[in-house]
C-alpha cells in the first residue's frame, strides 16, 4: 500500500508541475495533493498536520496570486475585462500550439478583446502587454511557490 501511495504522489506532483505551464490543469492543487498523498504514505509522521498546513497555505497563496496576476496587471496598463476574458481564451487556445502559443495565446487573446471592446489598436496593444506581463509575472511566481513547498517537503522528509 505504501508503494502505491508514494507512485500516486509522485504522478500528482509531476503532472501538477506540468500543470504550472498548462492552463488546463490545476497544477499547485495536484502538487498540493501529491505532497499530501506522499505524506500519507508514511503515516503523517515526517511531514505532520502543522507542516501540510503550511503547504496548504503556500499553495493556497500560489492560487491566489495566479487568480489576481492577470487582473493586476491588466489594472496596471488600463485593460478592460473583455481583455482578460480575451487573454484567457487565449491562454486556453495557446496550449493547443505548445511553448510558443502558451506564451503568445494570453497576449492575443487580450488584444483581441480589447479590440472587440472597440479600444484603439495602440490601447488594446498597451493593454495585452500589461495583461500578458501580468500573467508571467504571475506564473513565474506560482512556479516559485511550487518549488518551494517541494523542497520543504523534501527538508521535513529527510533531514
Amino acid at each position: 500500500m505504501t508503494l502505491l501511495l508514494w507512485i500516486v504522489a509522485a504522478i500528482l506532483v509531476v503532472i501538477g508541475f506540468a500543470g504550472l505551464v498548462l492552463p488546463a490543469l490545476p497544477g499547485i492543487i495536484l502538487i498540493f495533493s501529491g505532497l499530501v498523498v506522499a505524506a500519507w504514505a508514511e503515516h503523517f509522521v515526517y511531514v505532520g498536520w502543522k507542516s501540510i498546513t503550511v503547504l496548504a497555505l503556500l499553495a493556497l497563496f500560489a492560487w491566489l496570486i495566479d487568480l489576481l496576476s492577470g487582473v493586476l496587471g491588466a489594472k496596471k496598463f488600463g485593460a478592460s475585462r473583455y481583455a482578460l476574458i480575451g487573454a484567457a481564451i487565449g491562454a486556453v487556445c495557446g496550449m493547443f500550439f505548445g511553448i510558443p502559443g502558451i506564451v503568445t495565446g494570453p497576449f492575443f487573446g487580450a488584444l483581441f478583446g480589447e479590440l472587440i471592446a472597440r479600444r484603439p489598436l495602440k490601447d488594446a496593444g498597451i493593454a495585452a502587454i500589461g495583461t500578458w506581463i501580468g500573467l508571467l509575472a504571475g506564473s513565474a511566481m506560482k512556479i516559485a511557490i511550487a518549488f518551494i513547498m517541494l523542497a520543504l517537503f523534501i527538508l521535513l522528509r529527510f533531514l
